[in-house]
């Protein structure tokens, strides 16, 4: 069920006055039909792509599968109560999701508010989350900050980690191949200059240089290019073997299209979100094989294959291969600890986030100081699947493919 409702509350109170007077209504049961979820999410704008596809999906899904399983058992209060949403369209600006919560929060009542798509987004609404007392459970953000922003903002939770996580690991990964002799020493970098860009870049770049790796090309682009042909052309006459795209899910799809056109096949091509999205193989056809990015999944995994099959059923799409998972677990774990709790009681609900342990689609889960810290962080399209590849305390790994298969030209 989902609806468009706004509430005047306590018209004319401060901001801080007004989460006081809020954290301080009493709860009482003959007075709820519902547990109201609240989320501003970019439906439209160049973040769209993305919460398309991880974000807005996941949160269709969960909500179907509480419902039909009755809704959530609140003990203490004595009732069972299905899910109500509360949603908006935040157009891919931070001002306007900043907003929305504030409204969520204030006008419309929300039980409990989720976040948008996206690392800019989790860490610009970030404050507004930790005033009301609201878990932020940042799932599709990637930063380095986290172990800064749980001190500052007690209600935050990280759960894709960090741009040091992500570039570790392909270096690594990246060094075995060199010490093999499949790829020579030189790396090509290009990042969008954004947060998950500017994250992942001001990481990679370091570590690149300390595993002894040639950086001949490093260099950032603005959000919202489409033409990729100059860099593709001053890279392609650089020499390397390894090319690295830190993008956003338009770039990942312009670059995989106009590399193909002007034959530009270095033996690793990875790129970054959108990668491993379920359109990518639509989108590159039969040059999707080989090609690397971030994220990646176990493809044995029971419990994954059970939550495609339901996603896909009710979207009409699958999940991507990265942080759909993580976001569905991530309300998994609110659900939990709800039940838990017993009782809409936010402090004790976001205690419990902190030091629980959670059965989800990604297995357990116990956060380490309100971070996910198991997670996959390399990944490869291989035999129609984006698996894992290189990884933090995960199983299932597998092998990477280097080089990739030659470009098939673009007819």
């Amino acid at each position: 069920m989902t609806t468009f409702r706004r509430r005047t509350v306590l018209q004319g109170m401060g901001v801080s006055a007004l989460a006081t007077a809020l954290s301080g209504l009493p709860v009482l049961a003959q007075d709820r039909t519902a547990i109201r979820i609240g989320y501003a999410v970019p439906k439209t704008g160049a973040n769209a792509a993305g919460a398309g596809i991880s974000t807005i999906p996941n949160y269709l899904l969960w909500v179907d599968d509480v419902n039909k399983a009755g809704g959530l058992a609140l003990s203490k209060l004595g009732v069972t109560l299905p899910l109500e949403v509360v949603e908006y369209d935040d157009r891919s600006s931070s001002e306007e999701l900043v907003r929305a919560v504030e409204r969520l929060a204030t006008q419309d009542n929300a039980d409990f508010i989720l976040p948008s798509w996206g690392t800019g987004p989790n860490l610009a609404s970030g404050p507004t989350f930790d005033r009301f007392g609201y878990p932020q459970l940042g799932a599709t953000a990637v930063t380095d900050m986290a172990p800064d922003l749980v001190k500052r903002w007690k209600h935050s939770f990280w759960l894709l980690g960090g741009g040091h996580d992500y570039a570790n690991a392909l270096v690594q990964l990246l060094v075995k191949q060199r010490e093999a002799g499949t790829i020579n020493n030189k790396v090509a970098i290009a990042s969008v200059a954004d947060g998950f860009g500017i994250d992942l870049s001001k990481a990679a770049t370091p570590a690149f240089t300390e595993a002894g790796f040639e950086l001949v090309y490093d260099k950032t682009y603005p959000l919202g290019t489409s033409d990729f042909a100059p860099i593709i052309n001053e890279v392609s006459s650089l020499g390397v073997d390894t090319f690295v795209a830190f993008s956003y899910p338009p770039d990942t799809f312009a670059l995989t299209q106009q590399s193909v056109v002007a034959n530009f096949s270095p033996k690793v091509f990875y790129l970054g979100v959108g990668t491993a999205f379920p359109i990518y193989p639509g989108i590159a056809g039969p040059n999707h094989d080989g090609v690397m990015g971030v994220g990646g999944i176990d493809p044995d995994s029971e419990a994954l294959a059970a939550y495609f099959e339901r996603h896909t059923a009710l979207n009409g799409q699958a999940p991507d291969s990265w942080a759909s998972a993580i976001t569905y677990a991530s309300l998994e774990m609110l659900q939990q600890a709800i039940e838990r709790v017993g009782d809409i009681d936010r402090e004790a609900i976001t205690a419990e986030l902190s030091t629980g342990e959670f059965d989800t689609v990604i297995g357990k889960v116990k956060l380490v100081d309100n971070q996910l810290r198991s997670l996959w962080t390399v990944g490869q399209w291989q035999g129609g699947k984006f698996v894992g590849l290189a990884h933090t305390e995960r199983d299932g790994s597998r092998d990477p493919v280097v080089p990739k298969p030659a470009w098939v030209p673009a007819s």
